[in-house]
């Protein structure tokens, strides 16, 4: 009997020895394929796996991952809501909880008192400790019992302060809290109650985590001991012939490529396409806008703007040396000789501006300073066609292209930005159309508080300013001019007398920066701007032009181009 019973302490002995072997071994991937070749269950949970051999969870799942990315088991997720400890339940279960540092502190220091406790242990331990070792019994008053004097006014006085000492309980207490806490940690958890005590004073909090049921298939033993798969071809697998004998992985044809180093689109292109769609989904025709340089003969004059006006001068024009004058010959002399007479003694209701009007000026050269040069060349040539077929055909067109202003750059200003114009021509419009047109353009881009001011303009009357809220600069800005193209201007062209044309003119830089949250316009355009900006917007792909495009500028009813 005797003989038997050592024998079986022997194997009880032996067993457990093997128990904290198995519980103790370091985690690896080697040792885990061992388990689960070892292992007589089908199936295995991944954290049940990791809480007997005290291993991470996330080894264990970055194991089961490798395992199953080369078939050798399957993993079906399984979501598991547990607890685990903040920062502070991290700090009691390295260093204690604060009612056992008070316990301890009144320990080594005999009758005490709750600020000499604070100077030694600090304000935020003792209010947390201080009354939870009064609740667990740990420590209690030591001079309660002293009555408080009695003065001579018959009032009693202010008594002796409190000071505490430890009880028998404290003297043999156990950190009850920092022992659940290190279970929970664990992942062994308490019963619900003392779990939300726990959470009141902040020193848990739930999780949601994913674990996995592991199930070997039928090739496991060869594929998870396998060599290690290789993920690429090297230069010296090709020289040394390694590479014959190497493992590849399959490849995967279902992954995303590498992203192609293509040009990126600037954000004012982007805009810029924007406005493009938005105008051709409200019906406008493009307008052609390749003339950098132009007259001042379509850039102003045309606009019924006096040779004196202060926008012709230097300081608001870049006049061009070379062309410095514009040939006569390509401009209606009809047109040229009306344009003429109509600034000198008027003409259409108007006394015209009453000074002598230079050919001369007319013809200078300059970079364009507004787009509505391009609209009063198309205009003028609808008009004469449409005067030709004897009625006027109603017209929307829009351009989006870059003008020239020789201004001094600051936050909202450049000397080069782009404009976006738009007119339309038919009998019986009126400022609310006008209006109601902006407020949908400006809809479609995100804009919708917005301002118009009356304004001056020397070629529309009435005329608007229109300010739109920039968020980054917390204030109104301007973002456009519109207004009704006056008499003077459209009639000498050939508009007849009951048409009108309503105009507007916006610029593109400022709704983009209103756009993308920019204060500074020259953070979007220049050398300040930041690269990065380009290089997380889309690339841009244009269609190629068709070969048999017009070249007469004229109104193609089936394209959406003039």
């Amino acid at each position: 009997m005797a003989a038997r019973g050592s024998g079986s302490a022997d194997r009880k002995l032996a067993a457990d020895l093997l128990e904290m072997t198995v519980m103790t071994t370091p985690f690896s991937k080697e040792v885990f394929v061992d388990f689960l070749s070892t292992s007589a269950a089908s199936s295995v949970n991944t954290f049940q796996v990791a809480e007997h051999h005290r291993w991470d969870h996330q080894s264990v799942v970055g194991a089961v991952k490798s395992l199953q990315g080369v078939g050798a088991v399957t993993a079906e997720p399984q979501a598991h809501a547990g607890w685990k400890c903040t920062d502070e339940g991290l700090k009691v279960v390295q260093e204690g909880s604060p009612e056992a540092k008070v316990a301890a502190d009144v320990t080594s220091n005999a009758s005490t008192t709750q600020d000499e406790m604070i100077s030694r242990l600090g304000k935020d331990i003792v209010q947390v400790g201080f009354g939870q070792a009064m609740k667990n019994g740990w420590i209690e008053q030591n001079n309660k019992q002293e009555k408080k004097a009695v003065g001579a006014d018959g009032k009693k006085e202010k008594g002796p302060t409190p000071t505490f000492v430890i009880t028998a309980a404290g003297a043999s207490r156990v950190d009850e809290t920092q022992q659940l806490l290190v279970s929970v940690s664990k992942h062994t958890y308490p019963d619900e109650k003392t779990l939300q005590a726990l959470k009141k004073r902040k020193l848990i909090q739930q999780e949601s985590t994913t674990g996995y049921v592991v199930t070997k298939l039928a090739e496991f033993e060869s594929k998870a001991r396998a060599q290690k798969a290789v993920a690429e071809l090297t230069e010296q697998m090709m020289q040394t012939g390694s590479w014959a004998a190497a493992n590849f992985k399959p490849l995967n044809f279902e992954a995303q490529g590498q992203p192609i180093p293509a040009g990126q689109l600037h954000p004012c292109l982007k805009v810029r396409e924007h406005y493009r769609r938005i105008f051709f989904q409200m019906g406008f025709q493009e307008m052609p806008t390749n003339r950098f340089v132009e007259s001042s003969f379509w850039n102003f004059d045309t606009l019924y703007q006096p040779q004196q006006h202060p926008a012709r001068d230097a300081q608001d024009t870049f006049f061009c040396e070379s062309p410095a004058e514009a040939n006569q010959d390509l401009i209606s002399a009809d047109f040229f000789a009306e344009t003429q007479k109509l600034h000198e003694t008027g003409g259409y209701g108007s006394i015209g501006w009453r000074y002598p009007w230079s050919k001369a000026e007319a013809l200078t050269t300059i970079l364009r300073t507004h787009t509505t040069a391009c609209t009063s060349r198309v205009l003028y040539k609808h008009a004469q066609k449409c005067k030709k077929l004897g009625k006027w055909k109603p017209m929307k067109c829009f351009s989006v292209d870059r003008v020239f202003r020789n201004e001094t750059l600051d936050a909202t200003h450049l000397a080069e930005f782009h404009q976006a114009e738009g007119f339309i021509a038919d009998v019986g419009l009126t400022l609310g159309h006008l209006i109601g047109t902006l407020r949908e353009f400006f809809k479609h881009i995100g804009i919708t508080d917005l301002e118009f001011k009356p304004a001056y303009n020397p070629y529309t009357e009435p005329s608007m300013e229109i300010f739109g809220f920039h968020k980054g600069l917390n204030k109104v800005v301007e973002i456009g001019n519109s207004g009704m193209f006056r008499p003077e201007m459209i009639r000498p062209m050939g508009v007849p007398e009951n048409v009108r044309v309503i105009a507007w003119g916006i610029s593109l830089e400022r709704p983009t920066m209103i756009q993308y949250g920019i204060d500074n316009i020259r953070d979007l355009v220049g050398e300040r701007m930041d690269v990065n900006t380009l290089k997380v917007n889309p690339v841009c792909w244009f269609n190629e032009p068709d070969s048999d495009e017009e070249e007469e500028e004229t109104v193609d009813p089936e394209s959406n181009r003039v």
